[in-house]
């Protein structure tokens, strides 16, 4: 079993990735970005920890979910547990979506020294990148708080070689 420090869990949402999901925020944020709406889940230590049989069996209870998205905080910072969730997710069909303040270039390089990042990246299908910035704020991009942020299909990208953006209208 894997312990994840976490700050909340969502069990039902519409708003963070496609379908009903079940939401985990993390504990633990270095970005600190301004008009975060998660400021509670900044500290390291905060939160409690959980094993991660208890999300799973979360996602179990609830045949409606169609999956389960990693928010935070800062979900890359866990990247070794959530891999093991993250995995046990996916063997019971449900998709997964992660949401992080680095861009996925910058996993991408972070990934060279800790192979975890790279497997989470691997092992997910979407990601929303890039922190909130407060001047790009926006109510029209599905699934993203600002501009900046991409949301990218992690499958095609990496089937691909190059970086593949989702788009809803």
């Amino acid at each position: 079993m894997a312990k994840i420090r976490i700050a909340g869990i969502t069990r039902e949402s519409v708003t963070d990735g496609p379908g009903l999901r079940l939401v985990v925020f993390t504990q633990g944020c270095p970005h600190h970005c301004e008009d975060c709406h998660n400021p509670e889940t900044w500290d390291p230590v905060g939160g409690t920890i959980i094993e991660d049989k208890e999300i799973i069996d979360l996602l179990i209870e609830n045949p409606l979910l169609s999956g389960i998205t990693l928010s935070g905080g800062e979900p890359f910072l866990q990247a070794e547990n959530l891999v093991q969730l993250v995995e046990r997710a996916k063997t019971l069909g449900k998709n997964v979506v992660i949401y992080t303040g680095y861009t996925f270039e910058q996993l991408l390089v972070m990934g060279k020294s800790k192979p975890e990042i790279e497997k989470l990246l691997k092992t997910a299908d979407f990601l929303v990148d890039g922190p909130f910035v407060k001047q790009l704020k926006t109510l029209d991009l599905p699934y993203r708080g600002s501009a900046n942020q991409r949301f990218i299909d992690l499958k095609k990208t990496f089937l691909n070689n190059t970086l593949i953006e989702c788009y809803w209208e």
